[in-house]
């Protein structure tokens, strides 16, 4: 009998991010010039925005306002 664990180790957040900007230019290369295109790319500068956003406010030099 296999061993298997009680749950399923996801990527952390970052790591989606990463993984959702990436797919969604992939995916806007497939389609030619048009509105859904730009939307595709737009959405994927939104995500790796998020992605730099979250490193930021993660970071151990980050201080609350005094």
């Amino acid at each position: 009998m296999e061993a298997t664990t009680p749950f399923q180790i996801h990527p952390v957040f970052p790591d989606r991010l990463a993984e959702e900007a990436e797919r969604l230019r992939a995916e806007a290369e497939k389609i030619p010039h048009a509105h859904e295109r730009d939307l595709l790319l737009r959405k994927g500068r939104q995500t790796e925005t998020a992605a730099h956003v979250n490193e930021w406010l993660t970071s151990p030099g980050l201080f609350p306002p005094k």
